[in-house]
């Protein structure tokens, strides 16, 4: 099985002002193999979650999801990565993944290749398991003023994410090929946890109503 969130090419590069002492943190924002996406992955209440903060083409809508009354919800700020739970004593986490493609969870895990890497692999009742590698776009991110909820939650000394650019436009491309046809480069802002804007509409993403009410 190929796991395919937004399956493709795998990008090469990455963003490179990441310090060697948070390679293993996979929170930030992630460019999915194919390129159509960002993923931001933020510790929320104790568990990793994963969102659209970007897509190639705007205005998705989630018309695979089995739940009707979902159908029609953006991709845009979409979780992605479900309640990914730390595996003891391995910098890899443990939870579901959304196939927006299918309207399917599966079981997945997620495990940092490095600064500039993050591997997600899905698997299907425990066997016929596919996966992807995804590429970082932005640092990784401090831990949500949300997260003052959730007891025992450990504290992240990450920098704030640098917003991905306005709906529609490509941000800053890892790996873009030289000369390829692409949207406007994205303003250069750094957006704090939280705040949203014209160059960040989906801010922090443990406040999106899916997570803050799955976690409560």
């Amino acid at each position: 099985m190929r796991l395919a969130l937004y399956t493709g090419i795998i990008l090469a590069g990455g963003y490179t002002c990441l310090t060697p002492a948070l390679a293993a943190d996979p929170t930030g924002d992630w460019r999915v193999a194919d390129g159509v996406a960002n993923i931001r992955v933020a510790q929320c209440y104790g568990s990793m979650w994963g969102a659209v903060s970007w897509e190639k083409q705007p205005g998705g809508r989630d018309e695979n999801n089995p739940d009707v009354s979902k159908k029609n919800r953006p991709t845009l700020g979409m979780p992605t990565l479900i309640n990914m739970k730390k595996k003891p004593g391995i910098d890899q986490w443990e939870g579901q993944v959304y196939n927006a493609k299918d309207g399917q969870l599966y079981s997945a895990t997620i495990t940092p290749a490095g600064p500039d890497q993050l591997e997600i692999k899905g698997c299907v009742m425990g066997f016929l398991c596919g996966g992807e590698t995804w590429t970082r776009v932005a640092p990784p991110i401090p831990l949500s003023p949300a997260n003052a909820m959730a007891k025992g939650a450990p504290k992240s000394t990450g920098a704030a994410p640098k917003a991905q650019g306005t709906t529609g436009a490509t941000p800053p491309a890892a790996g873009s090929a030289p000369g390829s046809a692409s949207g406007p480069a994205a303003p250069k802002v750094t957006a704090k946890p939280g705040q949203k804007g014209a160059a960040d509409p989906v801010g922090d993403i443990c406040l999106l109503p899916d997570i803050a009410g799955f976690a409560h």
